[in-house]
């Protein structure tokens, strides 16, 4: 099971670590301690991130961006073929989907809350574990 301490939550949820403290104190997700951190389940935190990317932005709608190649997230979904696999990956408020091998899924250990980098070519996207 992989945790994230709450300053590894704030970077893939692209918030302040003050912001994630407030939402996870407000119940938007699950944390327990590990002697004295605050740690937040892969999963839990996979799952608030779609959570989050669903909700309306604030101000009024339009999103200043500029994203790159490398898209930094949390996997939050894997369905496994007999050779090839889909993943999805929620990179802050984008959600990029790939396909590749199953083979490539079981090497990089790739599953539900895993810390991975979308990292975009043209038209095919490559996964990297971090």
């Amino acid at each position: 099971m992989q945790l994230y301490t709450i300053g590894e939550a704030a970077q893939l949820l692209r918030v302040s670590t003050d912001t994630a403290r407030r939402w996870a104190d407000a119940g938007r997700f699950p944390t327990r301690r590990d002697g004295t951190r605050r740690m937040v389940e892969g999963v839990h935190l996979a799952a608030f991130c779609v959570e989050l990317a669903r909700e309306p932005a604030e101000g009024d709608g339009e999103v200043a961006t500029s994203v790159r190649n490398a898209l930094p997230g949390i996997v939050t979904a894997v369905t496994l073929g007999e050779v090839a696999a889909q993943v999805e990956i929620q990179a802050g408020p984008h959600r990029v989907v790939s396909l590749l091998t199953r083979e490539a899924v079981e090497e990089l250990g790739l599953a539900v809350g895993v810390r991975a980098i979308a990292r975009v070519k043209s038209t095919s996207v490559h996964i990297d574990v971090d």
